[in-house]
């Protein structure tokens, strides 16, 4: 009965196009966003909870692994769940940001950390614009192939070309230190706390984005392209636009994955597994679904954990030992199945499964 809308009456325009037009909503987002940049960290500064639970495994472990792929998933679903356009290169453009703000901070004397990210998501995008051309011509399993041959071609240059690396023998970087305006952000809450502002941002820019004219221009391509070019909808700037916007997101989420994540990164790590990943994120999550992008994200950073956790439960109650490998081959069947049952029962994924509780809340107790 909580979650109504009786009373809440829109006099404007405004009103009626705003992000969480219902009351409900705001405060339940007003709620999330102070428990997330508020509530976690004082958590975390309290002593008696930090001894109960390891926040730096978490922050470090878990946190920012989840929302920097968020990201990646967002950049991944604005290209193929909004704009219809198929890729299997999105670890590719993570790599050309994660090197591009590398070389940034190396190369550029004083430019600002937060700079060589934004530079790096603009590189990343002129990659992914170069790489986007084929989708003027061809679409559907072909433009995934074409997008794929992104994916080998850029690792194979980072390797190729030593002056990417800084001439590094492995091809492996190690990011500078991590520091906005000044401020050096070297520990996990502090990159916690940047990751969640950067990616909060970006995820409300593109909440708007596919809500304005361009999201609707993309979504009339993916729907039917030949009607869209009809009602006149250029084909060329739109396809190009949602890949390098695409990219620009991979590319900063690449950058956040080098310095706020791993610190050392080599182009192999940006493999096609990792591509895989972010599109099982899509699928499981929601495609076409700015929601979708972080359950799914949240489902295949946390699947594993919760796999691990329920292998060590099982070895402590049964005193049992399991064989080596098992645990992360069952993670990967289920990961299978999961795709294998979003697919058939329900392709919307999560973020429509939550969709429909929300509907359900709205008209409860009645049936109809």
């Amino acid at each position: 009965m909580l979650y109504r809308e009786a009373g809440q009456f829109k006099t404007t325009y405004a009103a009626d196009q705003q992000l969480f037009p219902i009351r409900q909503d705001r405060i339940g987002m007003a709620i999330l966003l102070a428990a997330v940049f508020v509530g976690v960290p004082l958590a975390a500064a309290t002593p008696a909870i930090a001894r109960a639970i390891d926040f730096n495994y978490w922050f470090s472990g878990v946190l920012i692994p989840f929302l920097i792929f968020s990201l990646a998933a967002l950049g991944l679903n604005i290209l193929t769940g909004y704009a219809g356009q198929l890729s299997l290169g999105t670890a590719a453009f993570m790599a050309v940001g994660a090197f591009a703000a590398y070389n940034f901070e190396l190369r550029v004397p004083g430019i600002p950390m937060l700079a060589s990210f934004i530079l790096a998501g603009v590189v990343a995008a002129l990659i992914g614009i170069v790489f986007g051309l084929p989708s003027l011509r061809i679409k559907g399993f072909y433009l995934a192939v074409a997008t794929l041959a992104a994916q080998f071609f850029v690792v194979w240059a980072l390797t190729k070309f030593g002056w990417l690396s800084n001439y590094s023998s492995s091809g492996v970087i190690t990011a500078q230190k991590l520091a906005v305006f000044g401020y050096a952000v070297d520990t996990p809450v502090k990159r916690y706390l940047l990751v969640l502002a950067i990616v909060s941002v970006m995820a409300l820019a593109a909440k708007n984005m596919v809500r304005s004219s361009i999201g609707r221009a993309w979504m009339a391509v993916r729907d039917m392209d030949v009607a869209a070019e009809v009602v006149g909808i250029p084909m060329m700037k739109t396809k190009l636009l949602a890949f390098a916007i695409s990219s620009f997101y991979c590319g900063v989420a690449g950058a956040l994955y080098a310095f706020a994540y791993l610190g050392t990164v080599e182009p192999d790590g940006f493999n096609l597994d990792l591509s895989f990943r972010l599109l099982f994120m899509i699928i499981i999550g929601g495609v076409g679904s700015i929601l979708g992008s972080f359950l799914g994200a949240a489902f295949i950073v946390l699947l594993p954990i919760f796999m691990d956790l329920s292998a060590t439960s099982i070895e402590r109650s049964f005193g049992l030992a399991l064989p080596a490998g098992l645990v992360s081959n069952l993670t990967l069947i289920l990961f299978g199945a999961l795709i294998i049952f979003f697919l058939v029962v329900e392709p919307l994924g999560l973020a429509r499964l939550w969709q429909i509780a929300k509907e359900k809340l709205r008209l409860w107790p009645f049936p109809h």
